[in-house]
């Protein structure tokens, strides 16, 4: 397992738009995923071990984020012929098992992941209702090997805060996880 951080929020830069399907059987736009006040995309899997300790975390934010205006969307970007079980029919099974409040989508071309410039297993980016990037950092500090519910939720007040004023915080810490799967183009 390649662990990889996230690079630093880059302030204001806007949402790359993009058309996938999803596991509930339509293709989502990135505008039918907004939020009247802003819209928080992450890049997950159903294999690694840091999302595997936080998907109920995610349900439980992204479930409260709703009411604030935030919406979310997930997007699984990895290699689905090296790593079957990040395959469609396993994230219809993932997104059931936790009852996934968001959209769960599939870009098998990749070409999702690298016009967001995702680099990990989970990676979050939040954006304001205007769309520009506001939030890269972490769910919270408890790490992949915990799924500890007594830590500051720093995804979740961030995004609070970007619903209230649209703006995120100054000081994020990266999100930590598993590398993005990327096919080999021979």
């Amino acid at each position: 397992m390649v662990s990889l951080e996230t690079p630093v929020c880059e302030f204001g830069k806007k949402a790359p738009d993009f058309t996938l399907p999803g596991v509930d059987q339509r293709h989502w736009s990135l505008k039918e995923c907004c939020g009247e006040r802003g819209l928080l995309v992450m890049f997950i899997s159903n294999h690694c071990p840091y999302v595997k300790a936080i998907r109920k975390k995610l349900v439980r934010d992204t479930s409260e984020l709703i009411a604030l205006g935030i919406n979310s969307v997930a997007i699984m970007s990895n290699d689905t012929v090296a790593y079957p079980e990040d395959s469609f029919d396993n994230m219809l099974r993932a997104a059931k098992m936790f009852s996934f409040p968001f959209p769960y989508l599939l870009d098998e071309t990749q070409q999702v992941a690298r016009a967001y410039d995702a680099v990990c297993t989970p990676d979050f980016f939040g954006y304001n209702a205007d769309l520009e990037l506001q939030y890269r950092g972490r769910l919270d500090a408890a790490g992949p090997k915990s799924d500890d519910e007594i830590q500051r939720r720093e995804l979740f007040e961030a995004m609070a805060q970007v619903a209230e004023t649209g703006k995120g915080p100054g000081q994020q810490i990266p999100s930590m996880g598993c590398s993005i799967k990327w096919r080999n183009e021979t």
